[in-house]
C-alpha cells in the first residue's frame, strides 16, 4: 500500500482523534498490512472519490468557483479605484507632471 511521496509534495497536519478511534484505526492498519499512514490516507481518498461521485461536490465547487470569481472581480474594482483607475484599466488620470498648457512643469 505504501506510496512515495516527495517530502517537497508532502504536506504534513495531525489529526486529534478519541483513544477508541485510535485503537480501532491501528488494528484496521495492522489487520490489512499496513501502516497508520498509509491507512489514513486510503481513507481519504476514498472520502474525496464518494464525494466526486455523489454530483454534490461539483455543485458545491462550480459555486465556489463563482464566489471566488466574483470576489475578484470587486477586489480589482476596488484596487483601481484605490489607484484612481477605471474598471476599463485606463492609467490614473493626473495632472502631476504637467502644466496648463500642456508643457512639462519643473
Amino acid at each position: 500500500m505504501s506510496e512515495s511521496t516527495s517530502r517537497s509534495d508532502a504536506k504534513t497536519f495531525a489529526v486529534r482523534l478519541p483513544g477508541e478511534e485510535h485503537a480501532q484505526l491501528v488494528l484496521v492498519a495492522s489487520l490489512e498490512g499496513w501502516s497508520l499512514n498509509d491507512t489514513v490516507r486510503q481513507a481519504i481518498r476514498e472520502l474525496i472519490e464518494r464525494k466526486r461521485a455523489s454530483g454534490d461536490l461539483a455543485a458545491q465547487a462550480a459555486k465556489a468557483l463563482e464566489d471566488m470569481e466574483q470576489e475578484a472581480q470587486a477586489r480589482k474594482a476596488a484596487l483601481q479605484a484605490l489607484l484612481g483607475q477605471q474598471a476599463s484599466g485606463d492609467e490614473p488620470s493626473s495632472s502631476r507632471g504637467r502644466s496648463r498648457r500642456g508643457e512639462p512643469s519643473s
